[in-house]
């Protein structure tokens, strides 16, 4: 039972990181209707751009953080105004299929940067300014081994969620936000400027992607195979609905302790490697029951 717990809590913990992710999708999926393919590739740059502050500049921490949100905002603002504004009114395949192009180009723009500041595309270590070792009391009273960096990521992403639904249900912006979710044509009848809640729910999506980046960029290094990390959040989507931050959260914690549980106490019976696919399956048998996840509205259409 303890070895069953600590594997839990590893994984609760190990979702906590996906739902990192997830939430830079739902943010611009609940305001905008669009699925935000170049996430991914947002959370890798952001990572990459902060590194490269950090050692070619010696930049402190924060100074490196501050000036990483200014360019991510940039970013977000751009990608509004360059590759969704021209496609309002289009059907959703297009601005789903810019997403695509939108992803390919951040990527490559990161790849320029990377070839620039180091001259390889190696991957790039990250410090956060601590060490990850056991946490202590665990240790000591339970004897479970639970890493800090995890508990620590926990804590990030959430204070990153109170923060959000603050400003989603306290802000006239949030309030805003979530009338510009509900109906788009309602919201611009009563005077609510769509493009300029679209640019700032891009520039919050940049804030989301830089910290989801600190966080992965120190867990496994900088490097390409961070734009991968959004595949791995489409079942944390799936689970916990499209449009809903607290369902991003507890669908990657239900992803997480699924796909850890499953790779200790059924990868011996396939040969191991399950965790890699698990949450993929996982996410399949849940659209057969509740398709529009555990958090998301039903959508019913009457002929």
């Amino acid at each position: 039972m303890q070895f069953f717990f600590e594997v839990l809590i590893g994984g609760l913990l190990a979702g906590v990181m996906y739902s990192l992710v997830a939430l830079g999708f739902v943010l611009i999926f609940k305001a905008s209707g669009v699925f935000n393919f170049a996430q991914g590739a947002m959370v890798f740059f952001a990572a990459l751009v902060f590194v490269t502050l950090q050692e070619k500049l010696a930049a402190p921490f924060w100074l490196a953080f501050a000036l990483t949100l200014v360019v991510m905002v940039l970013v977000g603002i751009l990608t509004e105004r360059v590759v969704l504004r021209p496609l309002v009114n289009q059907p959703q395949i297009s601005l789903f299929m810019a997403t695509i192009g939108l992803a390919f180009f951040v990527e490559g723009a990161a790849q320029l940067v990377q070839l620039w500041a180091f001259r390889d595309i190696s991957p790039r270590p990250l410090a956060l300014g601590f060490q990850d070792a056991p946490i202590d009391w665990l240790l000591a009273r339970f004897n479970m081994l639970v890493s800090r960096f995890d508990a620590f990521a926990a804590l990030v992403a959430g204070a990153l969620v109170a923060a959000l639904a603050l400003f989603f249900n306290k802000t006239r912006v949030g309030r805003a936000l979530r009338a510009v979710a509900d109906d788009h044509q309602a919201a611009l009848s009563v005077g609510i400027p769509l493009k300029y809640i679209w640019a700032i729910v891009w520039s919050v999506a940049g804030f989301v992607a830089l910290v989801a980046g600190l966080m992965w960029g120190a867990r496994s290094g900088v490097q390409f195979a961070l734009t991968l990390v959004a595949l791995k959040a489409l079942p944390v989507l799936i689970l916990g609905g499209f449009e809903s931050i607290a369902g991003a959260i507890v669908g990657g914690l239900i992803i997480g302790a699924a796909e850890k549980l499953a790779e200790v106490y059924l990868g011996p019976y396939v040969g191991g490697g399950i965790e890699g696919w698990f949450a993929y399956v996982l996410a399949l048998l849940f659209l057969l029951v509740r398709p529009e996840g555990l958090f998301g509205e039903k959508h019913i259409d009457r002929v």
